[in-house]
């Protein structure tokens, strides 16, 4: 989704997987920065696109399976990428390529580079860095990455992301709704939805700075008493009843612990809270009410 936003560009990947710093400087060039959407250790394949202005986006897809249920079952997933030849260690070719070239680098990354415990926001420069499963390991790896090399860097946190493109927990909960008088949702995972297509605003905007470091971007909490939903950061179970509501459903939600459901077979984090106060300091427009996001989001996959 974000994507959508800026166009195709392509950089060529030799041989189909490897991807060497040296090719992808070629390419940047022309460019003051790269966006690094999406990294699991492993190969880069599928190559990269968009262009806006000077800006170049960039993304990564995985050698294996993303889907967090997989990537956090057991070590198995660890040792496959572990077990990568060096060369295909993708954010330390593209970092090293960015120095190069003077280019800045912008990197998505998770909340799962953290434990998930307790009830505080975490904040951007938070450092107590305990991954609880392989894909909050590897996410912290290319944070790591990204940092060490670069001083020219954009660390941006995300979590609970929905978007026009792909699979997502919106559409998931539509389609349940169509078919059951209930559903059962958790209701102690805490934070904040991220729709892609603020994120992407707000992307190109820091993209165009020099406020480099570490931040936190979701959706806005509501504060509002009379919105007709939980204020401050929500469960899953109080996103499903805005959906519901929104989307006109009368489909019945009950809620429960993450312990009563059961199926996942990854660590989830009880504790998504982001502190987003960073970039309103920096001069950053946050981004709208998750509830807002919500309701164009529903309207956008009607049509």
């Amino acid at each position: 989704d974000i994507m959508d936003e800026f166009g195709e560009m392509e950089i060529p990947v030799e041989g189909g997987f490897h991807l060497d710093k040296n090719i992808v400087g070629e390419h940047l060039d022309n460019y003051d920065s790269i966006l690094v959407l999406s990294h699991f250790k492993g190969h880069a394949m599928g190559g990269f696109g968009g262009a806006l202005k000077n800006i170049s986006i960039g993304i990564a897809s995985t050698h294996g399976k993303t889907n967090i249920h997989t990537a956090g079952v057991t070590t198995e997933a660890a040792e496959l990428f572990n077990n990568l030849p060096p060369q295909d260690h993708f954010l330390e070719s593209m970092a090293d390529a960015c120095k190069a070239v003077d280019c800045k680098m912008l990197y998505l990354s998770t909340d799962y580079v953290f434990d998930g415990q307790g009830t505080e926001p975490w904040k951007p420069d938070c450092k107590d860095y305990k991954p609880l499963n392989v894909y909050g390991q590897t996410k912290l790896e290319g944070e790591l990455a990204v940092s060490n090399t670069l001083e020219k860097y954009f660390i941006v946190r995300i979590a609970w992301v929905f978007g026009v493109n792909g699979k997502n927990f919106i559409k998931t909960m539509i389609n349940v709704g169509k078919t059951h008088e209930e559903v059962r949702v958790v209701n102690d995972q805490i934070g904040t939805p991220t729709y892609t297509y603020d994120l992407a605003r707000l992307l190109v905007d820091m993209c165009e700075t020099e406020k480099y470091g570490y931040y936190h971007a979701t959706n806005a909490e509501v504060t509002d008493e009379n919105a007709g939903c939980k204020t401050g950061y929500i469960s899953w179970y109080d996103f499903t009843k805005e959906i519901y509501r929104q989307a006109g459903y009368k489909t019945e939600v009950l809620p429960v612990t993450t312990a009563e459901y059961g199926l996942s077979k990854a660590a989830r984090p009880f504790n998504s809270r982001l502190d987003k106060s960073k970039l309103v300091e920096a001069g950053f427009t946050p981004l709208p009410t998750w509830q807002d996001a919500l309701s164009r989001y529903l309207k956008e996959i009607e049509q």
